[in-house]
């Protein structure tokens, strides 16, 4: 499949809080929803984040270490588990596409935007594709730590047979993607583990049962993989981005956009209304909250 043929815009790599980045997730889905650009970025948590899936319940975090340690908290519209994304270790990107140019079932939908990301691995020389069996779950309120499936999971390293305590034959979880539709539009987000810090990773549950020797089993960071540098890493997803979106004939990329004005504004106020709004973050939506 190939990528729709819009009128794209690039957004490197910004360093923002994590209630601001998912803001700008949803401002990005309701430009591309008005008539206005799609957009490919990249971006960086800072501070660490966070993020608990739409409903995740608020009791599996553990506040005060997150409190303590100057973790933000916030709350994701996609579904699954908590992931927590470490300023330096973790590669976040996103894709907002007006819906209509998109395949309406979900898989198809997520399967062509991955498209990118999986080349950005090709490129980067890991060896990364979705798992090729079901894996048990092994902490269920940690997205990294739940049932990985061949539909959607993302793992990498080597292969052969069991025996490594991961059930997959040496090969770990690399990535998280997920998407949902606002207004008209696509949003697809994912992180990119490029260092992992397990013991940070499970801190910020309350019980996880979890080591940190077992989290680093099942998840692996590109820096472990292949030499190269955060900054490398994160030129590479952008050249992928923009090369997937520009090899559809009618397309268009803009290779170095910006924000509107307009467009920080309203992510401000979703910020202020949404993902830093207690009520929101602490409350399980669907079960009486936000």
């Amino acid at each position: 499949m190939t990528a729709p043929a819009v009128d794209w815009r690039l957004i490197r790599e910004e360093a923002r809080p994590g209630p601001l980045q998912m803001a700008l997730d949803e401002v990005a889905a309701e430009t591309a929803a008005a008539g206005g650009p799609a957009t490919l970025r990249t971006y960086r948590w800072e501070p660490s984040c966070l993020t608990l899936g739409r409903h995740q319940e608020p009791e599996t975090v553990d506040w005060g270490f997150c409190e303590r340690e100057g973790i933000d908290v916030t709350r994701r519209q996609t579904g699954g588990g908590g992931i927590y994304h470490d300023a330096r270790g973790d590669v976040a990107y996103s894709i907002a596409v007006p819906a209509e140019t998109v395949p309406g079932e979900l898989l198809d939908c997520y399967h062509l935007l991955c498209d990118p990301v999986l080349d950005a691995f090709d490129r980067l020389g890991v060896d990364a594709d979705y798992v090729d069996e079901p894996v048990a779950e092994l902490y269920r309120p940690a997205c990294y730590l739940r049932e990985l499936h061949p539909a959607h999971d993302v793992v990498a390293g080597g292969g052969g047979a069991g025996g490594d305590g991961t059930g997959i034959g040496g090969r770990r979880k690399i990535a998280g993607n997920a998407q949902y539709r606002k207004r008209e539009a696509v949003i697809q987000h994912g992180s990119l583990s490029f260092a992992v810090d397990a013991a940070r990773h499970l801190d910020v549950f309350a019980d996880s049962p979890v080591t940190p020797e077992t989290f680093r089993e099942r998840v692996v960071g590109i820096g472990e993989l292949v030499g190269v540098d955060r900054a490398d890493a994160v030129a590479t997803v952008e050249a992928a981005l923009t090369d997937w979106a520009s090899a559809t004939p009618e397309a268009t990329v803009e290779t170095d956009d910006s924000w509107t004005d307009a467009e920080l504004e309203r992510a401000a106020e979703l910020v202020e209304e949404k993902y830093r709004d207690e009520e929101w973050i602490r409350t399980r939506p669907g079960s009486g909250g936000a």
